[in-house]
């Protein structure tokens, strides 16, 4: 139940010629704060809830735990949830023997495009894919639970 994840900023749209498959994602959180996350999320024709922990110094490792749940649960959740749901088509993108999960954000952020690789080791080695931009793993402003209460949008001029 522990997971080992990097974010990076992507530099361009090339990934989607690489994607082998999306998906839409839709997501609510019951809540924010950063020691015990609440997520609601229907991905495709299912629905999960699932609880982040804390995320370690350099933001890498935290705790998690997903259960599948119906969509129509996920969906009363989401409507529970905190103001400022989560709207985004997810790419999958292989690279080596690793998938990257590609987060094109719509709605209030739109214009932003995320990149996740989950790793079995903190410094275990992967492929770098040329569209593949900024780190930005330990800035908490790109967390989905941060972007649902300060979207994109108002991160501009």
């Amino acid at each position: 139940m522990i997971e080992i994840e990097r974010k990076f900023l992507v530099d361009s749209e090339d990934f989607k010629k690489e994607a082998v498959r999306k998906e839409r994602i839709v997501q609510g959180f019951l809540n924010t704060d950063p020691l015990r996350t609440v997520r609601i999320r229907i991905k495709g024709d299912k629905g999960y809830i699932t609880v982040k922990g804390k995320g370690n110094r350099n933001g890498t490792t935290r705790f998690e735990w997903e259960k599948e749940i119906s969509v129509k649960e996920a969906d009363a959740l989401i409507k529970l949830s905190e103001p400022g749901a989560i709207d985004k088509l997810r790419y999958y993108v292989e690279a080596g023997k690793h998938m990257f999960e590609v987060d094109e954000f719509f709605g209030d952020n739109s214009g932003l495009i995320i990149a996740e690789i989950e790793l079995g080791h903190e410094d275990e080695d992967f492929l770098k894919p040329q569209w593949l931009g900024e780190e930005v793993t330990a800035i908490t402003k790109y967390y989905n639970s941060q972007l649902s209460k300060n979207p994109f949008k108002n991160w501009k001029g």
